[in-house]
């Protein structure tokens, strides 16, 4: 059965004849997000939700959306999505982060511009039938100090728009690197250093606890008489009040606004004060953006839902069409050695421990862990899924650690599972072979070859004569056809395993047969989902 998407935002109808030409079937109905009654009552007959900003995947919608799997979102901001609800349901939220990024870079020079020549006011001047030349003395760009707070994607490019402008570029990012502060052809500093010297200064960072009001009264005063600031961010980076303040008074010399710390913005300091340009949130307005935009997300949730790819996750790292086709075999694998684990374990988890050893150590380990995780976690929650399993265990306070090593053994690679609790530590290991099927290669230290099968049975003894007789004779008895059966030892008398993979699941008179013969420690049946 295709997929089912709903649209219920505007989106471009070249963005839904994506999703219908890659075979999904989709509702477009633009009008619907704002509904919110509606998009309630039908939220649930749908596997995906592509959205603009006007529908609000608000915690009730997620309770809703019973068949949800993914949220795509056209653009960057995701304000409009409740994530951590999306995450514990197990739903990717995915954005478009650079479909517009060259759209709300121009903005901002754009903004810049307009600041400098005061060309809004002059504008209307001459439209009204003035002649003010002498009112409207502006400042050249060439040669100026341009402090970029932020240069990321977007911040990246107004910082090469810069360069090509002649001016100084300056820039704060503390994830800026000095390789790429050079091939930008910036210099990197400190924020207090680039209040110093800035004679203009764009800011382009999310809006965080670190920064929100980082344009305050107290930093506003560290800056240059005659400073101009841009912000085409997010609102609420800067004190508006402050930055009025800073206006009336002439330190500041100008200000260029988008983006307000109320939207929409129908009241704020900054209005109508001389040299401030303010525009309603246009950084991404273009044709080209809006198009880009819409059909990034189509093409994202569309690859995510026919084939599994993740691009531009919020709560899910990404995997690439490629990756998912080379790494299906091991996340099945992960999969299995979390179910595994989950199954066996009683006690409450503290920690658990991830190795990838050899080829896979290059793989998305990310992914890997998410997938391992969430075999543990299914076990008490057949709900989770590769979304919500580190939100629920790290909610339950598990610590999750990741190792990789070079290659050692006979195995090219392999990945080893272990979960710690107040009373042991309990540990798996497997591998993938050539025909791409997972395997299970060590139990307790215990080397095996274990095929995997949807219906398993698991003990541990004593390495003693009969074991397998046992076994053997108590299936036939009882009607339970072995598939594959696999031993193992940790030496000559010593604790052993048998790991039997059957057609059909254990029925538990004779588990209680097993039991009952004092010949082993532990008998357990495992379910696994091999499909």
């Amino acid at each position: 059965m295709a997929p089912k998407v709903l649209v219920s935002d505007k989106l471009s109808e070249t963005a839904v004849q994506i999703f219908r030409d890659r075979g999904i079937d989709v509702d477009f109905m633009p009008e619907l997000g704002k509904d919110k009654e509606k998009l309630l009552s039908i939220i649930d007959q749908y596997d995906g939700l592509a959205i603009r900003s006007a529908t609000k995947a608000t915690e009730k919608v997620i309770a809703a959306a019973t068949n949800l799997k993914v949220i795509g979102r056209a653009g960057i901001g995701v304000d409009n999505v409740d994530i951590p609800a999306a995450s514990k349901k197990g739903i990717i939220v995915m954005n478009t982060p650079f479909g517009n990024m060259i759209t709300t870079a121009e903005h901002a020079i754009a903004m810049m511009f307009a600041v400098a020549r005061q060309i809004p006011e002059a504008s209307a001047s001459t439209h009204a039938g003035k002649w003010e030349k002498s009112k409207f003395m502006g400042v050249e760009l060439t040669g100026k100090t341009l402090g970029v707070i932020g240069a990321g994607n977007i911040g990246g490019i107004v910082c090469e728009r810069g360069v090509g402008l002649k001016m100084k570029v300056i820039a704060y990012d503390p994830f800026l690197s000095e390789e790429r502060a050079e091939k930008l052809n910036v210099t990197k500093v400190e924020l207090d250093e680039l209040f110093k010297r800035s004679d203009f200064i764009t800011l382009h960072v999310p809006a965080t606890d670190k920064t929100r009001g980082m344009i305050s009264k107290e930093n506003i005063a560290k800056m240059k008489d005659g400073v101009r600031i841009i912000n085409c961010a997010r609102g609420g980076l800067v004190d508006e009040a402050a930055l009025a303040d800073a206006l009336k008074s002439g330190k500041v010399a100008g200000a260029a606004f988008d983006v307000f710390e109320v939207e929409p913005a129908t009241d704020s300091p900054l209005f109508n004060l001389p040299n401030v340009v303010v525009t309603p949130h246009l950084g991404a307005a273009t044709t080209e953006a809006q198009e880009n935009v819409a059909l990034q997300v189509a093409e994202q949730m569309s690859d995510y839902l026919l084939t599994g790819a993740v691009s531009n996750a919020l709560n899910m790292p990404s995997v690439t069409a490629e990756e998912a086709k080379v790494m299906g075999p091991w996340v099945k694998l992960s999969e299995h050695l979390g179910a595994f684990i989950g199954q066996m374990t009683d006690e409450a988890m503290k920690e658990i421990q991830i190795t990838y050893n050899g080829n896979v150590s290059q793989m998305n380990l990310e992914a890997l862990n998410c997938a391992a995780v969430a075999g543990i976690m299914k076990a008490t929650n057949p709900d989770v899924n590769m979304v919500s399993a580190q939100v629920i265990a790290k909610e339950r306070g598990v610590k999750i650690s990741t190792t990789t090593q070079d290659k050692s053994g006979v195995f090219d690679g392999y990945v080893k599972l272990t979960v710690v609790t107040d009373k042991r530590e309990r540990s798996i290991a497997g591998t993938v072979f050539s025909d791409g099927k997972p395997r299970f290669i060590q139990i307790k230290g215990i080397n095996i070859d274990a095929e995997i099968g949807e219906h398993m049975l698991y003990t541990t003894n004593e390495d003693v004569p009969g074991i397998i007789g046992t076994l053997g004779q108590t299936m036939g008895e009882n009607g339970v056809n072995i598939a594959n059966f696999t031993l193992g030892r940790s030496s000559a008398g010593k604790g052993a395993i048998a790991l039997l993979y059957v057609d059909e699941p254990v029925p538990a008179p004779v588990l209680k047969k097993l039991t009952d013969t004092g010949m082993f420690r532990q008998v357990k049946t495992l379910h696994f989902d091999v499909a």
